[in-house]
């Protein structure tokens, strides 16, 4: 059997397992890509197969998924359940909701860290980072930063968590291992992700009602600058690197767009057209397809970056929000 043909054999296993709710682990561990989506309103998970750009399975989760991280070892998927207070674990292997660990009042997104055994979630009721224990489920630390946290994202040696606050208009710079707030870092209004270049030596974070990007030094957590997208009323949202940096995607929801950007020089080279309200964007590492949760069209619009174009437009559950590229 060809490793085309076993992808596609476990695909084939996955779908009716999650139908019925029910079955064995996998024995083929030849899975296909695969790309997650948190289905805010549905309190679903949509499984699609990015060979077939399709849902191959639907997982029940609890109430309010949005953000969404995968262990080091891609085995294990944890989701935010925002109503619920607590995250998701689901097994890759079995495509099933296996526990929940308690997570704090309302958290919203989740960020790993490198050795995958610490959590953590943007609490945005109550204006709190926290950071948990995914094997004991013990938490860590809760430490109140700006008002309606919502990005959070790690450093890439994990020593500190970075947090915007779209009521503050700010980022928390906090210890990754104690909690402590080292910095707190003004940025545009409404800021809403937190993401990094692929040398981990900038943050650019997003301001929603702002329209503008604030570009972050991760050394000095200085501001190095600050640019607009287009006309500053797109509601720029979520991020994501071309894998060679010289690229950024931005999510736009009143748009409806991504807007494309020349790293090097912060202008808007190109805008690509997508479902209504863009959320969640994921991008994998051979930088081909991009992929965005398209909220008010309950889609996932899969872009060709070669030609900067929709190729097809991909049904998942009600109000599509995070997306997880698991390869």
């Amino acid at each position: 059997m060809t490793r085309r043909t076993s992808r596609r054999a476990a695909i084939l296993v996955l779908t009716p397992l999650l139908v019925a709710g029910a079955g064995p682990a996998l024995s083929n561990p030849a899975l296909p890509p695969l790309l997650y989506v948190s289905n805010e309103v549905a309190n679903t998970i949509s499984v699609i197969s990015l060979e077939r750009d399709a849902v191959v399975a639907t997982i029940p989760v609890g109430k309010r998924p949005r953000g969404l991280a995968l262990s080091p070892d891609r085995r294990t998927v944890y989701v935010a359940l925002g109503q619920d207070d607590a995250l998701g674990v689901i097994d890759v292997a079995t495509a099933r909701m296996t526990r929940t660990i308690p997570a704090g009042r309302d958290p919203e997104l989740v960020a790993l860290s490198p050795d995958g055994k610490t959590a953590y979630v943007s609490n945005e009721e109550i204006a709190h980072a926290s950071a948990v224990d995914v094997g004991s489920g013990k938490l860590l630390f809760s430490t109140p930063v700006g008002v309606e946290p919502e990005g959070i994202g790690l450093t890439r040696d994990g020593t500190k968590l970075y947090v915007t606050a779209e009521t503050s208009n700010s980022v928390s710079v906090l210890d990754a291992k104690t909690g402590q707030v080292l910095h707190t870092i003004h940025v545009g209004d409404n800021p809403r992700t937190v993401a990094f270049t692929p040398d981990g030596r900038r943050a650019w974070v997003s301001a929603e009602a702002g329209g503008n990007v604030t570009i972050i030094d991760v050394a000095t957590d200085s501001v190095l600058g600050r640019f607009t997208i287009r006309d500053g009323k797109t509601k720029p949202v979520r991020i994501a690197f071309s894998p060679d940096g010289r690229l950024a995607y931005v999510t736009e929801g009143a748009a409806a767009s991504v807007s494309v950007i020349d790293v090097g020089t912060s202008n808007v080279i190109d805008t690509i057209p997508v479902g209504r309200r863009p959320w969640g964007i994921a991008l994998p590492p051979d930088g081909r397809r991009l992929y965005t949760a398209d909220g008010r069209s309950d889609t996932v619009s899969v872009i060709d970056t070669g030609t900067r174009k929709v190729v097809t437009a991909i049904p998942v559950g009600e109000r599509p929000n995070d997306l997880l590229y698991i390869p």
